[in-house]
């Protein structure tokens, strides 16, 4: 097959472009792992291209969250270019290794950090067709990735022979590894309705986003996946109180930033995960399998578009709570997980089992889809009710504590008034 431009165009609107470059190339053995590096390249370079925009779009929504202007001098009114001058700043400050350091272990860290960060995107599904690599075990894979990020940390913090950079390591991984654990749990219950652990499949399978289906699974694992990354209300790295900032206070210039990196990167990443795996991914009221009356096939560019606009609103919801909520103290947030996240998750996975067990085999997707939803919300509410009732168990519980004082105070006073009388 002769190469064609308008061909080639073409392949580029619908997004078919490997299969296009397949044919014009034939079976020659080279091919495949040709287009396969390119794949690998793109998807990388726009991992780390993005990452500018993503910070300007923070910088600037929570700015006016906060009632301010935000990045306004570099690039215009708007300052487009401050993403560029920080590079920039960061590319040419001094690199400083500390001494002792472990050599292999500081500079290891950073780079893997990122490695894995732009991994995890291999099964991301941005469109029909439109995959890295449709591994039967998607969601296994990304978990497998994410975890190498927890060595990472502890790398970093051991190597850079600083004892606050290690306690800030081992805090770090303490609260990844805690979190990680609702996050696989709540994973579970889309896999269960799916009946599989492609990503791909798992798009198929959600004619009604999971969402609406299994929300307060949603809500786990969102809520895990922040934790996971170490934004706020968890990013205790970040504390203004702590007199370091954790597992990379002792890196500078471009090693530094790579850390900041791959934060943005997994954000974005977690993002796109949420929509895949809750939102429905590229699909969008059928319109993905759009193709025109002259066989001009649009779905897939449709399905891409679909794909990341909820992504982007869901990285704004992340920049939201980041300009709104406060942060948690290391207790509040270890028992918010152990106490009440992780249990939350098993109950909600033994639920979704036995409804699905026992729901009628002819029901149809949305009379299953109800009384999924049904079943989350009991759960929710019973939840919500211990809560309540544990509350109020400690709060009568501080009372009592302090109506307790509080007399023995006055029993004291009056002793010593009518010893002093006497």
């Amino acid at each position: 097959m002769s190469f064609s431009f308008l061909e080639f165009l073409k392949s580029l609107v619908e997004l078919t472009t490997g299969t296009y470059l397949r044919q014009v190339w034939g079976d020659a053995p080279w091919v495949g792992p040709t287009l396969d590096l390119i794949g690998a390249l793109l998807v990388s370079t726009f991992g780390l291209l993005i990452v500018l925009v993503l910070i300007w779009l923070e910088r600037k929504v929570i700015a006016r969250l906060q009632d301010r202007i935000g990045p306004n001098r570099v690039g215009g009114k708007y300052g487009l270019l401050q993403p560029v001058a920080d590079a920039l700043k960061l590319l040419t400050k001094e690199i400083i290794t500390p001494a002792g350091a472990d050599l292999w272990a500081y500079n290891l860290a950073p780079f893997l950090i990122v490695i894995t960060g732009l991994m995890m995107w291999a099964v991301a599904p941005f469109a029909p067709g439109m995959i890295g690599v449709d591994l039967n075990i998607g969601l296994f894979y990304v978990l497998a990735i994410s975890s190498v990020s927890v060595v990472t940390v502890l790398l970093a913090g051991w190597g850079s022979n600083n004892k606050y950079a290690l306690l800030g390591a081992f805090r770090a991984v303490a609260q990844m590894v805690s979190y990680e654990v609702p996050m696989i749990l709540s994973l579970l219950i889309p896999i269960l309705l799916a009946r599989s652990m492609s990503t791909v499949d798992i798009v198929e399978a959600q004619t009604i986003p999971f969402i609406f289906v299994v929300p307060l699974s949603a809500l786990i694992f969102f809520i895990s996946s922040l934790a996971e990354m170490g934004r706020t209300p968890f990013d205790l790295l970040e504390a203004e109180s702590e007199i370091v900032a954790g597992f990379h206070i002792e890196y500078s210039g471009m090693k530094f930033a790579m850390f900041m990196l791959a934060e943005y990167v997994s954000a974005l990443f977690m993002s796109g995960l949420f929509v895949t795996v809750f939102l429905g991914g590229y699909r969008f009221f059928g319109l993905e399998t759009y193709t025109t009356s002259g066989g001009f096939a649009l779905g897939n560019l449709i399905g891409l578009i679909a794909f990341f606009v909820k992504m982007f609103v869901m990285f704004s919801v992340l920049v939201w709570i980041r300009g709104t909520l406060p942060r948690f103290r290391i207790d509040q947030m270890m028992n918010f997980n152990w106490k009440l996240l992780v249990p939350v998750s098993l109950v909600l996975i033994l639920v979704v089992a036995l409804v699905d067990k026992i729901m009628p085999v002819g029901a149809s997707a949305w009379t299953r889809a109800g009384i999924h939803l049904v079943s989350n919300v009991l759960v929710g509410a019973v939840t919500l009710e211990l809560v309540r009732w544990r509350g109020r168990k400690q709060r009568q519980a501080q009372e009592g504590a302090q109506e307790g004082l509080l007399e023995s105070v006055e029993m004291e006073t009056a002793v010593t008034e009518t010893v002093a009388a006497h």
